[in-house]
């Protein structure tokens, strides 16, 4: 028997549904991680600059006029650099600086400084100054400030004094990008340990589930494995997951289906057997019959008898071969056909006149066309045309005609003729011989049934013929059917009454065909 074993290369469905399932969760974590980390640098960048922001527009808002009318700036004092901040790495730089206003063409202007350091990095381009008093325009840019990255924003805008003099305001805030980057790391290895904790989770959860579902495919092959061989019991579809019930279901009756096959085949040698003991023990008995007895022609009698015995043993073991060809259920080698019925037919009775002729029976042939023999001679073309297995066909009929020979009385008379009907070849053998009760008719197509002893010579056969020939039938597409002779008469006039059997082996006719 041949053993598959699967690929260790193969994967199996644990193996496919994490790989599926993994590569997509964790893509669509990383994605997540990524946008996340964006939305929070937004967040942080925000937040800072909004602080940066609000320090801008509260010294614009300090700027006021004196007495005198020039400009003084009334700085929170919190605002006012001291030896403290300038030390320190975070350390926020201010610069509020004002410069008259030069129409094209003026000299340069000299730039007074309100509050902070004048040196703080100017604007990449300078944000065009306000069309009007009042107004004013802002600018965000990153740089670097006695050494360190810096992010500043300037907001530049024109005022004018007590006295009329227009002047450029330049307010800027300065603040080292050291904190905000701290902030943002922080916040960033936080979410990524939780990333990381959720991937975690999220890779446990689907490891558990995929086991949790192939859980019940491992309790079927541990059943399957620790079933023993004569023990066919259909699987347990108890929790079984309704996408593998199918599958379970389809092995259930192939189980079911084998274990049928086992029984028939069983029941098949078990029946043989038997058959085959009864001749054993008849020929031993005769050989020592023979060896005790003296008398020459007593032995030859019972080498006849022997001789008698063993030949129906060899047509036993014969139809036994039939039988089990007849019932092999795996598609034939050969395919189908196209095979002249009537001319099958016509060689089984010329292959059977020899032995109805030492039964002193008339066995006669019906043609298909117009009951004429000699209108079958006149083309090469198919009568009663069927796509079957010609052998077979032949074996079938020739034992319905072997049955119909056996059965007969002596002096009987056999006909076997082909037609067509309704789409159907018919190939049928008709008999006046005790025929088979109507009860009977269904029992006798079994394997080993007797329908009773053939005139004058108690049981005979093993009762295969009829089993045989609805096997063939069946293989072919056809059946056989069992009715009452009903023949009044053959072609010659000759009477044949109305016992008798008819044997009806039934086939379509090949496409194309009429009937």
């Amino acid at each position: 028997m041949k053993t598959f074993r699967a690929d260790p290369d193969t994967f199996g469905i644990r193996a496919r549904l994490l790989t599926l399932l993994l590569p997509g969760i964790l893509g669509l974590l990383i994605l997540d991680s990524w946008n996340d980390y964006r939305a929070l640098r937004t967040l942080v960048q925000d937040a800072y600059d909004q602080s940066m922001l609000e320090s801008v527009n509260a010294l614009r808002n300090s700027l006021a006029l004196a007495q005198d009318g020039s400009f003084q700036l009334n700085a929170p004092s919190f605002m006012a650099p001291t030896a403290a901040d300038a030390s320190s790495p975070q350390h926020k730089h201010l610069y509020v600086g004002l410069t008259p206003h030069q129409t094209a063409g003026g000299s340069t202007a000299v730039q007074q400084t309100l509050l902070g350091e004048a040196d703080l990095p100017a604007p990449p381009e300078p944000a065009a100054p306000a069309a009007a008093a009042g107004s004013a325009s802002q600018v965000w840019y990153d740089s670097r400030y006695q050494g360190q990255p810096v992010r500043v924003v300037a907001i530049q805008s024109q005022v004018v004094d007590g006295r009329g003099q227009a002047f450029d305001l330049l307010i800027q805030a300065a603040e080292s990008s050291g904190q905000r980057d701290m902030a943002q790391a922080t916040s960033s290895e936080h979410a990524l340990l939780r990333d990381a904790r959720m991937v975690l989770v999220v890779v446990l959860l689907v490891w558990l589930g995929v086991n949790w579902s192939l859980r019940p495919l491992e309790r079927l092959r541990k059943s399957v494995l620790q079933s023993k061989g004569q023990d066919l019991k259909p699987l347990d579809t108890i929790d079984v997951p309704h996408e593998v019930a199918p599958l379970v279901d389809a092995i259930n009756q192939y189980v079911a289906n084998y274990r049928d096959l086992l029984d028939q085949q069983s029941r098949f040698l078990a029946d043989a057997s038997h058959q085959l003991r009864t001749p054993l023990a008849i020929m031993l008995t005769q050989a020592g019959f023979a060896l005790r007895e003296k008398d020459p022609e007593q032995q030859r009698a019972t080498l006849r008898a022997i001789v008698a015995q063993i030949s129906r043993s060899r047509r036993l073991c014969e139809q036994l071969l039939s039988l089990a060809h007849a019932s092999d259920h795996s598609p034939p080698v050969d395919a189908p056909e196209l095979t002249d019925l009537n001319a099958v037919a016509k060689d089984v009775v010329l292959q059977y006149l020899t032995l109805a002729h030492e039964k002193d029976q008339d066995l006669g042939w019906i043609d298909a066309r117009d009951g004429s023999p000699s209108c079958s001679e006149l083309s090469t073309a198919p009568v009663v045309p069927v796509l079957a297995r010609g052998p077979e066909l032949h074996e079938a009929l020739a034992n319905l005609v072997h049955n119909a020979i056996v059965y007969t009385p002596s002096g009987g008379h056999i006909t076997v003729m082909v037609s067509t009907r309704d789409g159907m070849a018919l190939a049928e053998v008709r008999d006046d011989g005790p025929g088979i009760a109507k009860a009977q008719r269904a029992a006798v197509f079994e394997r080993f049934h007797h329908t009773g002893s053939s005139p004058g010579k108690g049981t005979h056969g093993a009762g295969l013929g009829l089993a045989i020939a609805r096997a063939y039938a069946r293989r072919n597409g056809g059946d056989i059917a069992l009715a009452d002779a009903d023949l009044a008469a053959d072609t010659a006039g000759t009477a044949l009454g109305t016992t008798g059997l008819r044997a009806i082996l039934r086939l379509p006719l090949a496409s194309g065909q009429q009937s």
